[in-house]
């Protein structure tokens, strides 16, 4: 099918959860990838793994909100693949606490990650699809950005603000050919859930069940290839049915 050809995409948080099944999937549809997680010794396995596959893969560790690495990662990207036409911002952390109880470094940790790190790796790649005539950029978001939770106050402010730059962005550069989207996930197994109560998760889902990575991963292919060509500045949720509750 090879629905990203060719394609140079960089995906952070790209080595587990949905950021490893989407890259697993976006490799078999001809993307050539760049990896960014913190995680270096998974990251180094997970594309050498890759490349015994046949597909064309590095890795850069790195900490999403550091400002000088983030420039790196592009100026690596330029330089080993000569473009970039998608960027999959997908690094994200979650902090469940009475909000009674969080802290303001807490709260700037998670805000910093889950919304400030998608804004300036979004003008780094804005910058670089100005030059080329084009681009892509998914946001990983949340169902939680759509409807409240009690206890995870900063999380579902920064997912909150994530669509709505989505829908921003979307809007500033859809004349200019570049598409912004954002995947709003339900309940996923992925490491994000911790110690999380499984059961309580699957009882609060119409469907009954927790999502898979794999679907994540599907839902994040059409947002990234042209089969989602006129569409910007949106939010796709995929959530088994929570958020029609």
């Amino acid at each position: 099918m090879a629905k990203l050809k060719d394609k140079v995409v960089i995906i952070t948080g790209g080595v587990s959860g949905i950021g490893a099944a989407s890259a697993e999937l976006f490799a078999e549809e001809g993307a050539k990838l760049v990896l960014v997680d913190m995680n270096e010794e998974l990251g180094n396995s997970f594309v050498e793994e890759l490349k015994g596959k046949g597909h064309e893969a590095i890795f850069m560790a790195a900490d999403v909100t550091d400002h000088d690495r983030v420039k790196e990662v592009f100026e690596t990207t330029r330089s080993t693949y000569g473009k970039l036409d998608i960027l999959f911002n997908n690094a994200g952390i979650g902090e469940v606490k009475p909000s009674e109880e969080l802290d303001y470094a807490e709260w700037r940790k998670t805000v910093e990650i889950d919304l400030d790190a998608v804004f300036y790796w979004s003008q780094f790649a804005i910058k670089e699809f100005l030059k080329s005539g084009g681009g892509v950029i998914v946001n990983t978001a949340s169902m939680y950005g759509w409807v409240g939770s009690p206890g995870s106050a900063a999380y579902n402010a920064a997912k909150g603000g994530v669509i709505n730059l989505t829908r921003s962005l979307g809007l500033e550069y859809a004349e200019r050919h570049i598409r912004v989207n954002a995947l709003c996930p339900g309940f996923i197994e992925t490491p994000i859930l911790g110690d999380t109560n499984r059961e309580f998760l699957t009882n609060a889902t119409p469907m009954k069940r927790l999502g898979t990575p794999e679907e994540m991963a599907k839902a994040a292919l059409f947002l990234a290839s042209d089969d989602s060509s006129f569409m910007t500045g949106n939010s796709l949720i995929v959530d088994g049915g929570y958020t029609a509750q």
